[in-house]
């Protein structure tokens, strides 16, 4: 039986204003979860995930930070119409964005609302380890720095352990390959964390590559925005109809399709009509999971799935391409 990843109502207790436009979730949620897992938010007719900015070792209660974002639909409505009382929808938390076993040192790069599960990180890290936590956290200006207290706190609470270096745009420009470098320094073999605007994830996944980092140590959270689906009667380019089926069950209901090559299995589904669960399309937030019960397809790409889960033959829709000539695959109700 796979993990339940269903939806629950869950009761916001607190907000927290961090910044002008990032606000703290506090919620009444019994999970449990590992540093650096996200929740995923049904609101609006879509589908969100949010990082949780608590530390399951440090802090009694879950807490989820949302940045407004211009134009985005989901982050907008819960700033403008969520108050303590409200009731949202959550899964429960999933993501591999997570701590390793290891005494290396962390040193982690967070550009704005990136450094939302990496507080996560560095919280669970200092308590329930002795490693070494370095961040370089890069905000566009004074005013959006976010956890900045918190941050002050852990200096405090670890000064020989912690160490914070902030970035601010305005004054510095953008972060540079070098000062990536610089950061790092001498320790190649720390576990270095990346989350933030895309090309800030690029910038530092990139010149700490140059540097010589093992790209196996170089962990880096992305959520993409939700694309445009396709027609399901729209051919898409370089797909041919291949030997074998695609069954989706969906809704306790089962409906066949002729294998595409290149497909992945949730094209496969909106190809038959349906309209099953997702969000980033990039094999990050879990949205679109689902379970292969017969067959076998193979992920391009999972952030979000651990080896249990694979074990069990969840798999994310988005990303999973068949690899036997029949496969089904059943979303939960």
């Amino acid at each position: 039986m796979g993990r339940d990843h269903g939806f629950h109502p869950v009761r916001i207790t607190r907000i927290i204003q961090e910044t002008a436009d990032t606000r703290t979730y506090v919620l009444d949620a019994p999970y449990s979860y590992r540093a650096g897992q996200f929740l995923t938010i049904k609101a609006c007719g879509a589908l969100r995930s949010y990082s949780m900015s608590s530390s399951p070792a440090t802090d009694t209660e879950l807490m989820t930070t949302v940045k407004r974002v211009p134009g985005g639909l989901v982050s907008n409505w819960m700033h403008d119409h969520l108050r303590p009382g409200d009731v949202v929808e959550t899964t429960l938390p999933a993501g591999v964005f997570c701590l390793r076993e290891t005494d290396a040192p962390l040193v982690a790069f967070c550009g704005g609302s990136g450094i939302t599960p990496i507080l996560s990180l560095a919280k669970t890290a200092l308590a329930t380890t002795d490693r070494r936590v370095r961040m370089l956290t890069a905000n566009r200006d004074a005013g959006s720095v976010i956890f900045e207290s918190a941050l002050d706190e852990l200096a405090r609470h670890y000064p020989d352990r912690f160490g914070n270096q902030h970035h601010l745009d305005t004054r510095n420009g953008f972060v540079t390959d070098r000062q990536v470098r610089d950061f790092a320094g001498g320790d190649r073999d720390a576990d270095f964390y990346i989350c933030g605007p895309t090309p800030f994830m690029d910038l530092t996944e990139r010149a700490l590559l140059e540097h010589g980092v093992d790209p196996g140590r170089i962990l880096i959270e992305r959520f993409g925005s939700q694309t445009e689906a396709p027609a399901a009667d729209q051919p898409v380019a370089g797909q041919g109809e291949s030997e074998g089926t695609v069954a989706i069950v969906l809704s306790g209901k089962r409906h066949t399709v002729p294998q595409h090559s290149g497909e992945t299995l949730l094209e496969s589904a909106r190809r038959a009509g349906l309209a099953p669960p997702f969000s980033c399309e990039s094999g990050n937030c879990a949205t679109c999971i689902a379970q292969v019960t017969e067959g076998e397809a193979k992920m391009r790409v999972n952030n979000a799935l651990d080896d249990d889960e694979i074990a069990d033959g969840w798999v994310l829709t988005c990303q999973g391409e068949p690899v036997t000539p029949h496969v089904t695959v059943v979303y939960e109700d």
